[in-house]
């Protein structure tokens, strides 16, 4: 044990909060992520700050709100110069190191206007979202050319599976009784077995890529995050065998929907159930299919996580490394007649978070589980100070969880953000809602969640009285609603307004802009007297830089 751990920050991509066991699933065990949590702390309410990958992770990467670093839909280039917490642990002495998936898109034009080459060292990092990747693997389109950043391809033809893209040939496709190949893109083939063995699949390789990592960093001093970002469950939703018939029909959860959500009169609720993938996923012969496939993913995901668990316990990693476990967001699975993800019930926006620290402060809290409002900008600081990185409140949005960790006073937060651009989608086309119009707004606080859409009447729930989030009382004449918009709205606004952008307002700056006098520039003295007892010294002892 060391005063600075190393952090594990596990991220499944697309991982409902309530399809593990210890939030909650009935019939899918995970016992794996459960011990976890019973040697952790289990957040039971923690937000993402966009319901889409791209933004949701860039928040992540950043600690910072999605209106703060620009980048709100994938493939929005973060923009170069937005400090990451990979800057940000450089700076302490500190490893960032990605296996797996960021959903990054390098800010091109950005670094050709500074002269940065991306094959350089800085170029790398920057287009990485300040990592050092190790292994990076987004995954791919089904036509897409191979991947030039990932070793996973070449991993997969040394292994014999040859094909012009073996990702999709073999991990994302499956074989029907005569030997066809079929694509998972397609839902109705999410029952086969995936065209890989297990050991092969690219969960199981990240799993290794993970420890192989491990390995390597320990030859070095230097502490490290290792950042191991899965790129499933999202879809394409096809798992390899054993996992692909664990689950059936009898395993499913009856969706969370009314007839009065398909029936809304709300032009972009309507907009939302009219796209594709919302009509999809509304009939249920789709998520018969579909949700069988989701569970295998993520049982499968345990075992493996189960695997590196033991693995580092046998190498001693274990008693000096903080395990971080979360989603970027989570899946509709046809609940509210929806697919995907893009809005902000909670099997969206909401997101499972358990944090193991294994430093004896934070004995006191091991196995509790924690109400408290968190979002995922949460983690960058509270990795931050586990490596002893000083506070950077010019730039970091978060906040450091420590005090959750370690059952300290200290830690209170009013209420949650999240964002959405659906500027891209079947619904502002469907709306013919301009770009800069095609933006929603979601602020909970731990009971009421108010969405701003913009050009349209906001949505409200009650979680309290409706914790289903059926009811609309967007437009409710209730004095009691009206209030709660009002209120929930003055708070929006006030978030809006704050700084966001000022990060280069360093404590160095912001002392020296309190020192115009001493630093020759005087305003507003009348006399030596009052520059005296202003300054502290007399008016002759000055040798003024230059006056303004």
């Amino acid at each position: 044990m060391t005063n600075r751990p190393n952090v594990l920050w596990i991220m499944a991509d697309q991982l409902r909060f309530d399809y593990l066991s210890c939030y909650g699933h009935p019939h899918l065990h995970t016992p794996h992520i459960d011990a976890l949590a019973a040697r952790g702390v289990q957040f039971n309410n923690a937000y993402v700050q966009s319901p889409v990958c791209g933004p949701s992770r860039m928040s992540a990467y950043t600690g910072r709100y999605v209106r703060s670093h620009g980048s709100t839909w994938n493939g929005m280039p973060l923009r170069v110069g937005e400090p990451t917490l990979g800057d940000h642990l450089r700076d302490a002495g500190a490893r960032a190191v990605l296996v797996g998936k960021t959903h990054m898109t390098a800010d091109v034009e950005g670094m050709a206007w500074l002269g940065i080459d991306p094959a350089s060292e800085i170029g790398v990092r920057v287009s990485e979202c300040g990592f050092e990747p190790f292994d990076r693997d987004d995954g791919l389109h089904p036509d897409s050319a191979r991947q030039n950043w990932s070793n996973y391809d070449d991993y997969l033809l040394a292994h014999g599976y040859a094909s012009d893209n073996p990702w999709e040939d073999f991990a994302n496709s499956g074989l029907d009784e005569d030997g066809e190949l079929l694509s998972a893109w397609l839902l109705k083939n999410s029952r086969l077995a995936a065209n890989i063995p297990e050991e092969h699949s690219e969960t199981a390789y990240m799993t290794n890529r993970a420890m192989e990592f491990m390995t390597d960093a320990a030859k070095g001093d230097a502490p490290w995050v290792c950042h191991l970002s899965y790129i499933k469950p999202h879809w394409p939703y096809i798992v390899p065998a054993p996992y692909h018939d664990m689950y059936d029909e009898t395993h499913i959860i009856p969706p969370i929907r009314s007839l009065a959500e398909k029936e809304t009169p709300h032009p972009l609720m309507q907009a939302y159930l009219g796209a594709r993938v919302c009509k999809s996923f509304a009939r249920d012969h789709v998520r018969e299919h579909v949700i069988p496939a989701y569970m295998g993913l993520i049982k499968q995901l345990d075992d493996n996580l189960g695997r590196l668990f033991a693995w580092m316990d046998a190498q001693g990693l274990s008693d000096n490394t903080m395990i971080a476990f979360t989603s970027d967001h989570g899946d509709y699975m046809g609940d509210h007649w929806m697919g995907d993800k893009d809005f902000y019930h909670e099997m969206a926006v909401k997101v499972p978070l358990i944090i193991s620290d294994p430093r004896p402060a934070a004995d006191i809290t091991r196995g509790q589980a924690s109400d408290a409002l968190v979002e995922m900008i949460d983690l960058a600081p509270t990795f931050m100070k586990a490596l002893g990185c000083p506070d950077k409140p010019q730039v970091i949005e978060g906040r450091d969880l420590s005090p959750l960790l370690q059952g300290t006073v200290g830690f209170d937060r009013k209420y949650v953000i999240s964002e959405h651009d659906y500027h891209w989608s079947d619904m502002a086309r469907t709306l013919k809602q301009p770009q800069d119009q095609a933006h929603t707004t979601m602020i909970f606080d731990g009971r009421w969640k108010f969405i701003r859409c913009e050009g349209f009447d906001p949505v409200l729930f009650d979680l309290e009285t409706d914790p289903d989030e059926v009811i609309d009382l967007g437009t409710s004449p209730a004095d009691e609603h009206v209030a709660t918009r009002a209120r929930m709205e003055a708070a929006l606004l006030k978030w809006a307004t704050q700084h966001h952008t000022r990060i280069t307002a360093t404590p160095e700056v912001l002392a020296r802009q309190k020192k115009a006098a001493e630093t020759g520039i005087l305003i507003g003295f009348w006399d030596e007297s009052e520059y005296l007892e202003a300054v502290g010294k007399p008016f002759d002892a000055l040798t003024p830089i230059g006056r303004n």
